[in-house]
């Protein structure tokens, strides 16, 4: 395992007197400048912590000493799960977008403090108003009615929240069990949330882009074949393929939603498979991608607020000045 930073931590004492996220990425400029900031650096160092925790580890995987916290969050993802059964899809003409999905949402609007102060021991309190706008954008757009990089993205800033608050330990068996527990767990429900509400994908670049929807899994399941010589990036070429990693997983999940040819739909991904040489490139490459597609671009960044735990400023903010 490569050597990682440590994540810092900010006390709930500290929690109280800062003010909740708001939407303050508006231009170019602001993206740029987020570049600079300490929730972009933390954010980083999360994934690279999440990304080594779970290096030649593979799925299924079930830890024998899961902590309190980990249950809890599978509970909360569990109980949406089974809002689907309770809000199921409206025999409606439109092409993209049921709109049960927006009476799904609706629930989660209603019921969204009661979900984290159940998640939450009630010291934690304070941290909710920090929380609550990165837990409601996680599962998709209720007004367009789609999901996106951005959506996932905020399910993974959550995620830090949390971890900064230290509800979650970052430790490796606790951040291990994050990507292999948790963070397989919200993707299956995402994934029920498209297919059953047939959610339209979110700023798809279409046949140019790594997926229509994510890209967490990719670099979290290159990371887990990073070390392994024996298994060729080409492998994806020939499925079906073992479900025991998130990359393979991603790729059998493409292979369900579309038809056709996989270097016609899925180009980029056909790309890496037979032009990268081993995993730990991929691997590289996707956390500079993910960079330069996902956090570099405003269309997905502008959609998420920052602020309170995830600062809005620069790490030479004495230095600098931030956008008006």
């Amino acid at each position: 395992m490569q050597q990682v930073q440590e994540l810092r931590q900010i006390h709930l004492r500290d929690v109280q007197n800062r003010r909740p996220p708001e939407h303050v990425i508006k231009t170019d400029q602001d993206v740029e400048f987020w570049r600079s900031a300490r929730s972009y650096k933390d954010y980083s160092i999360f994934l690279h912590r999440l990304t080594e925790s779970v290096v030649g580890v593979f799925l299924p995987w079930n830890s024998e000493s899961d902590s309190d916290a980990i249950s809890s969050i599978i509970s909360m993802l569990e109980t949406l799960d089974r809002w689907i059964d309770e809000i199921p899809p409206l025999d409606s003409p439109q092409r993209f977008g049921n709109l049960s999905f927006r009476t799904w949402g609706k629930r989660l609007e209603e019921k969204v403090d009661e979900l984290l102060s159940n998640l939450l021991p009630s010291e934690m309190g304070c941290a909710i108003p920090h929380l609550r706008p990165y837990f409601l954008s996680s599962f998709g757009s209720f007004l367009r009615m789609d999901y996106g990089t951005g959506h996932e993205t905020s399910f993974a800033l959550f995620l830090l929240g949390l971890t900064m608050v230290r509800f979650f330990q970052p430790v490796l068996q606790e951040e291990r069990a994050l990507v292999l527990t948790v963070f397989v767990r919200y993707l299956r429900l995402c994934w029920r949330l498209q297919d059953v509400y047939n959610l339209e994908p979110a700023g798809s670049h279409g046949v140019w882009g790594l997926d229509d929807s994510h890209f967490l899994g990719y670099i979290f399941g290159s990371g887990q074949l990073r070390d392994q010589s024996d298994i060729p990036v080409s492998a994806v070429l020939r499925p079906p393929l073992p479900l025991n990693n998130l990359y393979f997983m991603s790729i059998m999940r493409i292979l369900e939603v579309k038809k056709g040819p996989f270097h016609e739909h899925s180009s980029q991904l056909y790309s890496i498979a037979v032009g990268v040489p081993n995993w730990g490139k991929v691997n590289s490459g996707l956390f500079k991608m993910y960079q330069a597609e996902v956090l570099g671009k405003r269309v997905v960044v502008q959609h998420i607020p920052l602020g309170g735990l995830l600062e809005w400023d620069s790490e030479d903010s004495l230095g600098s000045v931030q956008p008006q």
